[in-house]
């Protein structure tokens, strides 16, 4: 994987999130993190900002959690809580030219979060079976590290050459059928086994794999981090008409405001989040 050192010009950033408990369920399970670091300090960010890259990294994250009673929305808060406690140490590392890869950084990451949601479904009755997905971007000038686990998604819409691309894979069966050509969207969406996972932070899995990757970004492209409830009501194109091209009333709208209400109105049967990246161009003084 490219390192930060390599990055090319810095540019900015503006991001939009939003998350809603949905029609049917009693609490919300989803939790997302807009996050602001360097090697003095961390910071966290509200659910709409406007930020340059030039001297701090960004991260953005969102879980979905999984277990009994109130165990799904502790696991999510876990998950995002030790992005905070561990990719600041990272920064410090590199900052001091420390050898450690950013894939390293993310799957040592996923791996102490896996632990921490195990030790705690196994000391503690209300919290067996505890689990979350995890899909996370960390931006650094010119590029987009990400690392994922389970069946909440990271898009991918270049400007330049126009569409969307999801980077991430669903650890599901029917996930694999999808990639494979033997489902169509439709028919993935729609499948009775959908949401079982193969992969998951704690929940009783064993080990953790996560997959991590990078792209490179210029201004103009847009990343989408969401939850599982979001992708129920929305197929891809709609979710890109959205973000690149609203009509009538959704225009008024921020991104992340489209894209729940519209998966709300058509599905709603789960907790719904998204959270919209864009890189921009570096504001210039007049």
């Amino acid at each position: 994987m490219p390192s930060p050192a390599e990055s090319p010009a810095a540019s900015r950033l503006q991001w939009w999130g939003l998350t809603d408990q949905g029609k049917v369920r009693k609490n919300n399970e989803d939790s997302f993190l807009c996050l602001q670091f360097d090697a003095q300090e961390l910071r966290y960010l509200g659910k709409i900002g406007d930020a340059p890259t030039a001297s701090a990294d960004f991260v953005f994250a969102v879980s979905d959690g999984m277990g009994g009673a109130q165990a799904g929305e502790f696991a999510s808060r876990i998950t995002v809580e030790k992005i905070t406690r561990l990719l600041p140490r990272a920064f410090k590392q590199s900052a001091a030219g420390l050898s450690a890869g950013v894939d390293d950084v993310l799957e040592e990451l996923f791996d102490q979060i896996h632990k921490a949601l195990t030790l705690l479904g196994e000391s503690y009755e209300e919290c067996a079976g505890m689990g979350a997905t995890l899909s996370l971007c960390w931006f650094a000038p010119g590029w987009v590290y990400f690392a994922h686990i389970g069946d909440s998604r990271i898009y991918y819409l270049p400007a330049k050459e126009g569409g969307i691309r999801q980077l991430t894979h669903d650890d599901t069966h029917v996930g694999w059928l999808f990639r494979e050509g033997k489902l169509n969207e439709r028919e993935a969406r729609d499948h009775p086994r959908r949401n079982v996972l193969q992969k998951a932070l704690g929940a009783g899995h064993q080990f953790v794999d996560p997959q991590v990757g990078a792209v490179a970004c210029e201004p103009g492209d847009l990343f989408l981090l969401c939850t599982d409830g979001l992708t129920e009501g929305l197929f891809n194109e709609q979710l890109l008409q959205r973000l690149r091209d609203p009509d009538g009333a959704e225009a008024a709208l921020d991104p992340a405001q489209r894209l729940v209400a519209a998966s709300l109105e058509r599905s709603g049967r789960d907790n719904t989040t998204a959270l919209v990246v864009e890189v921009a161009k570096q504001k210039t003084s007049s």
